[in-house]
């Protein structure tokens, strides 16, 4: 029986309209998720041949939602996902990633970070219901948890106005229904679904975006 190919997935052609002249810095990313998911668990390997389609373009895309100058926190970042592919799309955006495991958090601050020369990125070695007073105009959240429990985490992060953008899959409006009965207690305005990289991808990211009162 012949073994797996679980090579990496060569960069798209498609990454520089999404990166710009942020590309060799979207490879430099690539290169250390693929040098170091293994070790930390960022990804396993059946994801290497989907690394750019799934993960890192995926993400990235979701930056054209966020609004200029804006701060975002994003939420169990884990591996950088998709904090930091849309920190490299939005250089006029400040991101913080929001990461509880030690390990990857210092991953984040000690070897990302610095390898891909970000200056508009922070990393807060933090639980989500752990960071205490600060509020971002945006919060992300992508692989976490189901919608109702990741909403309790993310509202009290996400100023007055401001929005949630939760990257999720096919059960998005399923999610939506069950989230409902949340609205008024958490001060939802709205749930929509929206998609992101549309003019780009082949299979644009699914996002639930979520407005505050």
């Amino acid at each position: 029986m012949m073994e797996p190919d679980y090579s990496p997935e060569l960069r798209p052609a498609v990454a520089e309209a999404v990166f710009g002249n942020r590309l060799i810095q979207a490879q430099t990313y690539a290169d250390i998720l693929v040098r170091d998911a293994d070790l930390l668990g960022l990804l396993g390997p059946r994801e290497m041949p989907k690394i750019w389609s799934r993960h890192i373009l995926n993400s990235a895309v979701v930056a054209e939602l966020v609004p200029h100058g804006a701060t975002v926190a994003d939420i169990g970042s884990g591996a950088g996902l998709p904090g930091l592919p849309m920190a490299l799309a939005r250089p006029d955006v400040a991101f913080t990633l929001i990461e509880p495991m030690e390990r990857r958090a210092k991953w984040l601050a000690d070897e990302a970070v610095p390898a891909l020369g970000l200056t508009n990125v922070t990393v807060l070695r933090a639980r989500a219901e752990e960071v205490g007073d600060r509020v971002f105009d945006v919060v992300t959240a992508r692989a976490v948890s189901a919608l109702p429990k990741l909403l309790k985490m993310c509202v009290p992060l996400t100023r007055a106005g401001g929005q949630i953008l939760a990257l999720k899959g096919s059960k998005a409006a399923d999610e939506i229904a069950e989230s409902r009965s949340l609205a008024k207690r958490l001060k939802i305005a709205d749930f929509e679904i929206v998609t992101a990289g549309g003019q780009l991808l082949t299979d644009p990211t699914t996002v639930v975006r979520i407005r505050l009162i």
